[in-house]
């Protein structure tokens, strides 16, 4: 050590010149290259190379730089900033860049992690019953299953041969037993040199992975909520965005999401949120149970948190991070969602880095390259033909928390340029207790018909026209309600009354849903189909009511306009008979109306 207390002299170890929060800079070195990994200081903080000048190598550093000082040593790795791709990612709760927190937490002191800790990113201890799938001679390809292992009750994990390799023949076959990740269980040649392969691989986490096929995304991720269902639908490998101001529910929306959507896995990346907000989700996943299978949710969640308390570097990385993750277990043939809540708060991240590097800002302050950024994030979504030949998607459905729900500002305006789907949570709506709080004016989705086909064979042969027509309500009842704000009422035609008297039904009585109630926090699609159905028959039965003379106030006597909102609570989802029923007693009391009249 010299006098000055710097570690080493030797001219070939590379010494940090600077250090800006989380960007660092070494001078006069040629030792780095673009998207590095290397290791930072004599706490070996990970950073990624992500500038090189023949005076300057640039460095950002996913964890805390208190206490770094020029002069430490920066240690080159050759390797991209990666994952680890393995058995034992499924229950987990990773950082950005996934190291596990709960190992983390263990080796750490106190309640915050500490800056420098090495831990693998998975139990490179625990066994898994593995089952090999490959003999000697057989010749194993790109992307294809070699090993299988149950990695939770739900997920079987499927071992395949990484996509940097194109092919090998297969000379070693372990059993079928009880291996750790890093164990040995087939060994393949590839010309003339003989590879092991374990339960794991890596793989960087800002490149793709390849794909067979992309195919269309026509089949729709069912999720049991009615205005997203039926009024704005995703597909399955699809991308929407969710903006919303404080308190509008966008968590809580993600959270039914992941709890109900048809995704075999759900990956929830909290990026940049509150810790006590984080932490509320971590609980409440631990204690749900999965309605499909009943058991915990967890056993197909991976969850990635990155607090707003956490390096901002890694907060930026934790997308990336998450889809590829997706990507992973959608190679296996699983259908994935990520839910990213919120990429405002990795915008920010861009926004702050770009700043500590001294570029041009562009609109409020972010960075010129942030719609280049938005779409390589979500244009890593799709419907897909896996190289092992399998179909599997990655449907991305990401936050956005625009300041003072102001929709104009970059980040919300960007994404609408990168999704099909819009789904815009409105303040009103959430102070009044509407949930979801989507407003049916502003959102929109591009994939209506897409899946026109799959809902017209799979649901109703007018599912879509059905759902045509009451969007078609809703935009009328939109246009009646500036003249009703500025002249009342009282003024309109009767046939406009009862449309405005339907359209109060679709939203109370269809739109809206009670996360509470067991019959109405999931509704099926048939059910969807059925009550939109019923509305319909409600308002031709009024218009015709109205075309013979009988009065409103006549018709809203009935009673069926208040039963058709709480048809959601009194039809049970395993009855969809009961609408039949409905239906029929409906028409007879018209008849009885048309007759006294």
């Amino acid at each position: 050590m010299s006098e000055n207390g710097v570690i080493g002299t030797e001219k070939n170890v590379n010494r940090i010149y600077s250090v800006n929060g989380p960007v660092v800079k070494v001078r006069d070195t040629k030792d780095f290259q673009m998207m590095e990994m290397v290791y930072v200081g004599k706490k070996r903080l990970i950073g990624e190379v992500i500038g090189v000048s023949t005076d300057f190598t640039t460095i950002q550093v996913y964890e805390g730089t208190s206490g770094l000082m020029p002069g430490e040593p920066v240690e080159s790795t050759g390797a991209p900033m990666e994952v680890t791709l393995g058995p034992g990612i499924i229950s987990n709760i990773f950082d950005g860049i996934q190291r596990p927190l709960a190992a983390m937490g263990a080796n750490g002191k106190g309640a915050f992690i500490e800056d420098g800790i090495a831990v693998a990113p998975i139990d490179t201890e625990k066994e898994y019953d593995v089952t090999v799938c490959v003999k000697v001679g057989d010749v194993l390809k790109a992307g294809e299953i070699y090993a299988t292992c149950p990695e939770t009750p739900l997920i079987t994990h499927k071992c395949m041969l990484t996509p940097n390799i194109k092919e090998g023949r297969v000379t070693y076959a372990a059993p079928n037993g009880k291996y750790k990740v890093n164990d040995t269980v087939v060994k393949i040649d590839i010309g003339g040199k003989e590879t092991a392969l374990t339960l794991c691989q890596k793989w960087p986490i800002r490149a793709a992975r390849p794909v067979s096929e992309r195919l269309p995304a026509d089949k729709p991720l069912i999720t049991g909520q009615r205005i997203i269902d039926t009024v704005v639908p995703v597909a399955k490998g699809g991308t929407a965005a969710i903006p919303g101001g404080f308190g509008t529910g966008k968590t809580m929306t993600q959270h039914q999401l992941a709890k109900w959507c048809d995704a075999d896995i759900i990956v929830y990346i909290g990026c940049g949120e509150r810790g006590n907000e984080m932490t509320q989700v971590l609980e409440e996943f631990s204690e749900l149970i999965d309605p499909k299978t009943n058991r915990p949710l967890t056993e197909r969640t991976i969850h990635i948190a990155n607090t707003s308390n956490m390096p901002v570097a890694a907060r930026e990385a934790s997308i990336y991070t998450g889809i590829t993750l997706a990507e992973y277990y959608r190679d296996m043939g699983y259908h994935t969602a990520i839910m990213a809540d919120s990429t405002s708060r990795w915008a920010e991240a861009l926004r702050e880095i770009s700043g500590r590097l001294e570029e041009m800002p562009a609109e409020e302050g972010f960075p010129a390259y942030l719609p280049s950024r938005l779409s390589q994030f979500y244009e890593r979504a799709g419907y897909v033909k896996a190289l092992c030949g399998k179909e599997g998607s990655v449907t991305v459905i990401g936050a956005v928390s625009p300041q003072g729900s102001d929709f104009s500002e970059p980040v919300t305006q960007n994404t609408k340029r990168f999704v099909r789907c819009f789904w815009a949570l409105d303040k009103s709506l959430a102070y009044a207790r509407h949930y979801p709080a989507i407003n049916w004016n502003l959102s929109y989705s591009e994939y209506s018909d897409d899946l026109a086909d799959y809902y017209n064979t799979n649901i109703a042969p007018d599912f879509m026209s059905a759902r045509q027509q009451l969007s078609n309500i809703l935009v009328e009842e939109t246009n009646l309600m500036e003249i009703v704000k500025l002249m009342g009422s009282d003024i309109l035609p009767d046939d406009q009354k009862v449309l405005i008297e339907t359209a109060r039904v679709v939203r109370v009585g269809f739109l809206q849903q009670n996360a509470y109630h067991p019959d109405d926090t999931f509704v099926p699609l048939k059910k969807q189909y059925l009550m939109m159905k019923t509305i319909l028959l409600l308002y031709e039965l009024a218009k015709e009511a109205v075309a013979n003379g009988i009065s409103v106030a006549d018709i809203t006597a009935t009673g069926w306009f208040e039963k058709l909102i709480k048809v959601k609570y009194d039809i049970p989802n395993d009855k969809p008979e009961m609408f039949d029923e409905y239906q029929r007693d409906m028409a007879q009391t018209f008849d009885k109306l048309k007759d006294r009249a």
